[in-house]
């Protein structure tokens, strides 16, 4: 994991928790530290840099040391806890190692959208690339987040996560007491000209949702993102035939926006699963909406190498039958992306020109905490291609088992295939075939893009999708 010696951009004055430590009791250093100096003592680090923490009590500041090391505020360049005394604590090392799984060999904090998606499309999208230095933010707690977000105006800004930012914990007010406080606290709303990325293979983002909305130009990388779970899902007693439970809260929504690339993220429910949700009125009581949904006119848009797991209503591209603002609009391309039990939504798609290509779909049907339903929804007025995509689903005998119109059957849409296997056989997608849907999509990729072989794409998307493939320095 690289993390560079100017680690911190952006003071803490506030909390700073112990990364993915679930402990309820105030610790003096982070989970896996070892104490090295109480306050003004001295921590002998050695001649490798290694991360060291300076405070007490849940607040710490956390930065690159080497050599002798004085246990001081002029070392660490904030006073995470006033008037309180404090001790310092041994980390891991800091590498420049890349981490394993490949990745590029530069910045990825620099890079900008391929042009083998909708998001590298006209004048692409290069998110905070080319920011200042006093534009670019190193982060590890919701409140840091929050604040880098609001600097900058709208000039290139790139945020670095490091660690797991929890948005319930204490520097942001801690758990949620309400669903408007919930609602108040939990957005994590990105401006445009923005790159929010992920600092080595672990970086991860709790009880927050990722808001993209009427902005352009913005890039999000490199996450583990836990999808939020809604602490306050209302029963609707007229959705389906018994009622359902309903939620707030997609892990990312992109509303209105232009421009936007989401590439090598990691969105999951775990840990909080649908098998530990209380069954109420017959029905699991689902405190998970979408995993990333795109509606409200969004343009531009490319999902790439991300792994979506263990979620029931995945993808959403295109809001309801009736957002007439979306004819026209909604260029989507989804690609090299792993749908790991994933029960459906991947994606299920209105009115857009979505573009689907070398993405590999694994899952069950019938069984497990989610088991599979179906995988690509064509609903009203969709218009989408399909290229050597692989689905590997037991249970599924046919292309219907995988591929539905989720909606009313009066309200259709069209899709084309060529290239993509169902359990190693021919996808049958097309009229008169056992997905037989309208083959008159009406457009053309804008982009030149050669789709791997379909024989190629479950190794190459199990290898190189996901979180933590990045190398970002």
């Amino acid at each position: 994991m690289h993390v560079p010696h100017a680690y911190f951009k952006l003071l803490p004055l506030a909390a700073i928790f112990a990364l993915f430590s679930t402990t309820a009791s105030a610790k003096d250093w982070p989970s896996g530290y070892s104490k090295c100096a109480d306050e003004a003592g001295v921590c002998q680090v050695g001649d490798q840099p290694r991360l060291v923490s300076f405070g007490a009590r849940d607040q710490w500041v956390v930065k690159p040391q080497k050599g002798v090391v004085t246990c001081d505020k002029a070392t660490f360049g904030s006073d995470p806890l006033p008037n309180k005394i404090k001790k310092c604590a041994l980390g891991p090392l800091v590498t420049t190692t890349p981490p394993p799984g490949g990745g590029n060999t530069g910045d990825a904090s620099n890079e900008a959208a391929p042009a083998t998606g909708w998001a590298g499309y006209g004048k692409g999208t290069t998110g905070g690339r080319g920011a200042g230095a006093t534009s670019i933010y190193t982060v590890s707690s919701a409140w840091q987040l929050q604040e880098a977000l609001k600097r900058s105006g709208t000039q290139p800004r790139i945020i670095k996560v490091y660690g797991n930012i929890d948005m319930a914990s204490a520097d942001n007010g801690g758990k949620f007491k309400s669903a408007s406080d919930q609602s108040a606290r939990n957005a994590i709303v990105l401006p445009s000209n923005t790159t929010l990325i992920g600092l080595g293979e672990s970086a991860q983002i709790r009880n927050g949702r990722i808001v993209i909305k009427n902005v352009e130009n913005v890039i999000v990388r490199n996450l583990q993102i836990v999808n939020p779970c809604d602490i306050a899902p209302v029963w609707d007693p007229n959705d389906g035939s018994s009622g359902n439970w309903n939620s707030e809260y997609d892990g990312l929504v992109v509303e209105g926006a232009r421009h936007v690339w989401i590439d090598h993220n990691s969105f999951t429910d775990f840990p909080d699963t649908d098998d530990r949700a209380p069954v109420e009125k017959g029905k699991i009581k689902q405190c998970h909406d979408g995993a990333l949904d795109v509606k409200k006119a969004a343009d531009y848009i490319t999902v790439s190498n991300n792994l979506f797991e263990l979620h029931s209503k995945n993808n959403l591209v295109g809001s309801s039958d009736s957002a007439s603002e979306d004819e026209g609009h909604l260029t989507v391309t989804f690609n090299n992306n792993y749908f790991r039990n994933v029960s459906e939504r991947s994606p299920r798609v209105r009115f857009g020109k979505v573009h689907l290509y070398n993405n590999y779909y694994e899952g069950t049907k019938g069984k497990g905490i989610y088991p599979h339903k179906y995988s690509i929804g064509v609903g009203y007025k969709a218009k989408i291609l399909s290229q050597n995509n692989v689905f590997d689903v037991a249970g599924a005998a046919a292309c219907k088992d995988v591929i539905i119109n989720p909606g009313s059957a009066s309200k259709t849409g069209a899709m084309t295939d060529s290239g993509s296997l169902l359990n190693g056989s021919v996808l049958s997608v097309g009229p008169g075939k056992d997905c037989a849907f309208n083959s008159a999509i009406g457009w053309q990729v804008p982009y030149a893009v050669q789709p791997l072989p379909a024989s190629s794409v479950r190794d190459s998307v199990k290898r190189n999708a996901g979180a933590g493939k990045l190398q970002v320095r």
